[in-house]
Parts: C-alpha cells; structure tokens; sequence
C-alpha cells in the first residue's frame, strides 16, 4: 500500500521543463558561467560605450598624433598611423562586428528553421527538392563568391554585407533542423495532432518547433561565433565592412606589416585579443548549451 502511494506521489509530480533541465546543467558548468560572464561584458562595453563615442571623430584623421604610445597624452590604448585614438576605435569595432555577427545568426536561423522545418516535416519529394539544392549551395566556394560580391555590388554598405554573409550561410542550420525535425515528425504526438485535424501549420511551428528549441538556441549562439569571424576575416582581407567604418578585422589587419608587430603592437593586439576572448567565449556557452540540450533528451 505505501510503495503504492509513493507512485502516486512520482507520477503526480510534474517533470521539469525543458528550459529548468538546460539552465539547471548550464549552471553546473563553471566555466560556460565565466565564459558568458565575459562576453556579456565585452558586447555590453561594447554597445554602452558606443553611445558616448562619435564615430566621426573616432575615424578623423590627425597626423600629429600618428604612432602614440598606450597613455600617452591621454589615448588609452594609443593612436594607429592615422593619429585615430585606438581605444574608441576599437569600441566602434567590437560593436559593429558584433552586429554584424548577431544579425547574419538572426537571419540564418530563421531560414534555416523555416526550411530545415518543412523539409523534415513533408519529407518525401519535397525534403529531396530542397536538400538537393542545399547540397548544390553547400559545394560553392562561398568565401570566393562573397568576395567578389562585395567588390562587384554598388552602394555596399553593412547591410549588404549582412545579406551577402546570410545567403552563404544558412545550409547548415537547415540540414541540422531537417534532421531534428525528420526524428520529431515521427513521434506520437504528431500523429495525433494529425488525425485530430491540426493543420501542418500549427503542428510544425506550434507543437514540433518548441520540442528543438534547444538545438536552435545551441545552433544559434555558436553561428554568432561563427559570423563574427567571418566578418573579420573579410575585414582583415580588405572585403568586409566599408573602409569608413571601423571593424576588429580591420585594426587587427595593421598586423601584416612587419615594423607594427614588432614595434607597435598595442595598434593590432587589443583588437585581436578581444577577438580571441569573444569568440571563445561564445564557443564555451553553446559548447554548454549544447551538452545542456543533450542531457534533456537523455531525461526524457
């Protein structure tokens, strides 16, 4: 009779939700907490201190303070060969790469759940359809195509550069969603919500959709990773942002010439440390998230 009760008691008790299982195992993990901590602090620096700098006068050029060292004559982190001061230089650059990054992540997990999403529910003639083409995008040489796009487009601003980085970027995500979706469509209650007369619609993004979530939030945190260093690398190339706006790539470029590395590297080494530290930060909380996500499916 107790040993009864005491069932009773287990199966009343509601389950935590998905979202207390992955906070609860992201909590466990002390350095995804410092590693967030971290980017938190450079992104928000970043966005805070932006509202105080004036990107005219940060890009303004004055020679008679070209090459000052760090703390001298009041520049924090001293000046590059334009007499810019580096330090809000590289506010405005952190900023813009981040955005950059957040924006393409944005854009590309929208696609990609909206597509993997209907490829994996649909199945059949319609999943072979779009993966087909995903396939024939995939072997494209994306980084070369960006590249001439960017030289080739008229008027390119930063939101080209977004649309540009986006139309590369979002296979990836759509294969990762099509293959949770392929799994979820298949489960029971999809099965009823069909034959109660659910529409599609409500089935894929109401009921499908919240059940991946985490795989999504996973995806989406290390693409913002990913992004970010995509746009640098351009900017480091001399193909990403505009020349006139300030980017990490573009100070961290100032490294190729030999006399700056050796001589001035406080004009290249903040920029790439902030770099360093950002994205593996990042990499370290959707590392977490994702055994996080993992450990949720092995509870059920």
């Amino acid at each position: 009779m107790q040993n009864k009760v005491i069932e009773e008691e287990i199966e009343a008790t509601p389950s935590p939700s998905a979202f207390r299982v992955i906070l609860r195992e992201f909590l466990k993990d002390r350095v995804a907490i410092v590693s967030l901590a971290i980017a938190l602090i450079i992104i928000l620096g970043a966005l805070i201190g932006s509202f105080f700098v004036s990107a005219d006068q940060v890009t303004s050029v004055n020679i008679l303070n070209r090459y000052l060292a760090p703390g001298q004559d009041g520049f924090i982190l001293g000046t590059d060969e334009g007499g810019r001061d580096l330090f809000k230089y590289l506010i405005l650059a952190t900023r813009n790469s981040v955005f950059i990054g957040v924006s393409v992540a944005l854009l590309v997990e929208f696609i990609g759940v909206v597509v993997g999403t209907i490829s994996g529910y649909y199945g059949g003639r319609v999943d072979s359809s779009i993966m087909r083409i995903v396939d024939f995008w995939m072997v494209l040489p994306s980084f070369l195509i960006i590249i001439v796009l960017v030289t080739i487009v008229p008027s390119y601003s930063p939101v080209i550069l977004i649309l540009i980085m986006t139309a590369f970027s979002w296979m990836t995500t759509v294969r990762l969603v099509r293959s949770q979706v392929l799994s979820q469509a298949k489960r029971e209650y999809v099965m009823a919500s069909k034959t109660s007369g659910t529409s599609n619609f409500k089935i894929m993004f109401a009921e499908v959709l919240p059940n991946i979530s985490s795989i999504i939030i996973t995806d989406l945190t290390i693409t913002i990773a990913a992004s970010i260093g995509i746009e640098t690398g351009l900017s480091f190339l001399g193909f990403g942002l505009p020349a006139n706006t300030p980017s990490l790539g573009t100070l961290i470029g100032y490294a190729t010439n030999p006399e700056i590395i050796t001589n001035r590297p406080w004009v290249w080494l903040p920029a790439a440390l902030v770099l360093l530290v950002l994205s593996l930060s990042i990499n370290f909380v959707g590392q977490a998230l994702r055994r996080a996500a993992d450990a949720r499916q092995r509870r059920g």
